[in-house]
Parts: structure tokens; sequence; C-alpha cells
């Protein structure tokens, strides 16, 4: 049994996906309309729904927080949530920032806490952070990646922790220059959107930037790449202009507008287009056992090393 903290985007979307992968769902919220948003967004998931988070983590397998986003709220969370759980159960969170010492800081569970950051929405995308604290233990992190891999995710373990993790400090530079280069009028919103998905997004669904930069060299790799093309590219990249920010984020709510209707309509779009990638670049569904990169060659020839979802699957 799982039990979902936080009935958000995220933590919606973790429900969705560990009731899919025949997990009993139980899921936390103290807002006043949780029953019928659940109704709603879950309706093929049996999940239990309270406000009582002691209720909800008692008996629980494995808990996974997705709740507000500021460190003393999740402190008095995981403080609730290590009195009423065992020993050996994994207290989890979705946090895409605060640093997982911060969350375990003064608690005595600090060994069972990790974090376990998704890329939204957690039942579509395939990564998922495994971020330990200086005090998580090694049967904690184990016992997550299991999980994760049994849900079909690829659970990548950072090897310490660092503010914004890998992911969101990747995001954070490339969307920095996103802005920089609308307020610069180099070009548009919509069609620097264009330009990602028509090169570096194809590219790097397939390959990551290390790989692509060996095949980028030819024969020679990527050491003839930053040879040659990447000794030329000696440009200053430039900052976005926070006092203008506010001039990019009219132009995008003018491109894509805002609000519910507008949200709906692009959240189908983008789960449609992910949708139909993930299956032809070999990713599992929730709850399989398939492992796309487990027989993949190495570069010596022999199976490349495990780094794909496993074989465990422990639904409880």
């Amino acid at each position: 049994m799982v039990t979902v903290v936080g009935a958000g985007v995220i933590g919606l979307s973790w429900a969705r996906l560990f009731g899919a992968a025949g997990w009993e769902v139980r899921l936390c919220d103290p807002r006043p309309d949780l029953a019928e948003l659940v109704a709603r967004e879950l309706d093929f998931v049996p999940a239990l729904v309270t406000d009582d988070l002691a209720a909800a983590a008692t008996g629980a397998d494995f808990v996974q927080e997705a709740g507000p986003e500021r460190v003393e709220v999740k402190a008095q969370l995981f403080a609730t949530l290590a009195a009423h759980t065992r020993n050996d159960v994994v207290l989890a969170s979705s946090s895409s920032s605060l640093l997982p010492s911060v969350i375990a800081g003064g608690n005595a569970a600090a060994g069972r806490i990790v974090v376990g950051h998704p890329f939204n929405p957690p039942e579509l995308m395939p990564l998922v952070e495994v971020v330990p604290g200086p005090l998580t233990s090694g049967a904690t992190v184990e016992r997550a990646t299991e999980v994760y891999r049994a849900l079909g995710k690829l659970p990548i373990r950072l090897k310490k922790e660092i503010a914004g993790f890998v992911g969101n400090r990747l995001q954070k530079v490339f969307n920095d220059q996103a802005v920089h280069l609308v307020q610069q009028g180099v070009i548009g919103v919509e069609e620097l959107d264009d330009l990602v998905r028509a090169s570096l997004g194809l590219r790097w669904a397939t390959v990551g930037p290390f790989q692509s930069g060996v095949l980028g060299g030819g024969p020679g790799g990527m050491r003839h790449l930053a040879a040659h093309v990447g000794s030329q590219l000696t440009f200053e990249t430039g900052s976005p202009d926070g006092a203008r920010l506010g001039e990019v984020l009219d132009a995008v709510e003018g491109a894509y507008g805002t609000g519910e209707p507008a949200y709906a309509r692009l959240a189908a779009l983008r789960d449609g287009r992910t949708r139909a990638v993930l299956d032809p670049l070999g990713w599992p569904k929730p709850g399989t056992d398939d492992d796309p990169d487990a027989q993949e060659p190495a570069p010596n020839g022999r199976p490349a090393a495990h780094t794909g979802p496993g074989t465990d699957n422990p639904r409880h």
C-alpha cells in the first residue's frame, strides 16, 4: 500500500501511476473538495482519500510526498509520517528543489527520507531522480530505486545532494537562455518552442548530450568535436533581464493562453505526444518488467550494465 501526500498535479499523477501498477492507494490532502477531485481525476483508481495524515500513513509500505514546496510544511508532514510508519518504510519527497538534508533536518527518521523527484507528469515521464541526503541509508536508496523501477520508471541515483538536483539545474540554464533570446528580439516564443522540438528535443529524446557529442565528432568522437566545432563556440550567451520577464510571460500567454481550458488543452496535447514517442523509444509501461536497455550492447561488446527498470515488482 502506498500513501501519496498531496493532491496537486504531481500527487494525482503519482496516484494514477501507483494505481495502474497494482498498488493500493491512499491519498491525503486537507483540501475540502478532495473527494470530488479524486472522483473526477482518479476514476479508475480505487483510492482511499482522507485529510488525516496519521491515518493515511499507518500501515503504508511506501510514502510519496507531493505537498507544498515549503520547508516548514514539509518538516511538519515528515514529522507525522515518521511517527506513524514502520521503521522500514521509505519516506520519499517529490520536491523539485529542496535538499533532502533540509527536509530531514531534526527528524529522527532521517535515514528513511529521500527525494524521489519526477518530471511532470510522473505517470508518463520515465525519469525519477533519487537524491539521498547525508543521513539517508543505503537501504532507503535501494528500496526507493526498486519501487520506481517496478513502476516502469528510470531511477537515476545522484551521488550526492545539490540544490536543484540535476534535471532542474540543466533546465534552468536552458530556460534562462531561451528567455534571454526572446528578450533580445532574436526569436519569438512559439518559434523557439518549434526550434527545440525540431532539433534538440528530438535529439535528446533518443541520445543524451554526451552521447550526441560522440556522434557529432564522427569517428573521432567528442574529442574531435571539441577541437573543431567546439573551439569556435566562443560567444557570450548573456543572461535574461529579470525586470523584463513580464514581457516574455505576456508573450507566452498570448501564444498559448492561460486558465483551466488552456491548461487542459495543452496537457492533452503534451500527454498524447509523449505517449506516442514512449513505446517506439522502448520505455516500458507502468508495472511491467520490460527493460529496454538490458540487452543493448556496450562499447566493449558485452551486454550493457543495467540502467533501466528492473524485474522486481513490489506491489502491496
